[in-house]
């Protein structure tokens, strides 16, 4: 196991649709580097592409989402949102986009359905918290960053802080929308 580079706003992988996962045979190093990796840089969920790897694959750290919960790290294989219901607004952030936080409009609440490590496969219904974070994470495997969603007025008042993210890893100082 080990603790990878995030890959950072500007990282063609990021942009791309990642690829179904057909071999399961290397997830569970792919897991362990995504859980680690995520609970070291403090985030609440990654994706494969996340750490420059082309798969259909992320976890989210339930132990952010709820104390209670007995299961800290859960993996989505091969994830897909079937329905959505509601709109709910909250602010987000993203490891590949650090210093930079915005209110985003999502699902409240959505079907999903995912494999896991062993090619069973799940359909759950994730509200709150949980489904937002779902939904980030879904969208990073299809090449979607969280700032899309905004107007083209608030993108462009963030165009400066992108360029600096993809020179140097991180803007100059820190911007909330």
């Amino acid at each position: 196991m080990a603790v990878l580079q995030v890959e950072k706003y500007g990282s063609p992988i990021l942009r791309k649709i990642a690829k179904p996962v057909t071999d399961f045979s290397d997830l569970d190093l792919l897991v362990n580097n995504l859980s680690e990796t995520m609970i070291e840089q403090e985030g609440i969920g990654l994706s494969a592409n996340q750490i420059g790897v082309d798969k259909a694959v992320f976890v989210i750290f339930l132990g952010h989402i709820d104390e209670s919960s007995e299961e800290q790290v859960k993996m989505y294989v091969n994830p897909k949102i079937i329905d959505k219901n509601g709109l709910c607004e909250f602010e987000e952030g993203c490891l590949s986009i650090p210093d930079i936080r915005a209110t985003i409009t999502r699902a409240e609440e959505i079907y999903v359905e995912y494999e896991t490590i062993d090619k069973i496969k799940y359909k759950e219904h994730l509200t709150g918290l949980l489904a937002r974070v779902f939904q980030h994470e879904y969208d990073h495997l299809n090449g979607k960053y969280f700032t899309d969603y905004l107007s083209t007025t608030k993108r462009s008042i963030l165009k400066k802080r992108f360029v600096e993210i993809t020179k140097n890893g991180k803007p100059s100082k820190s911007v909330t929308l």
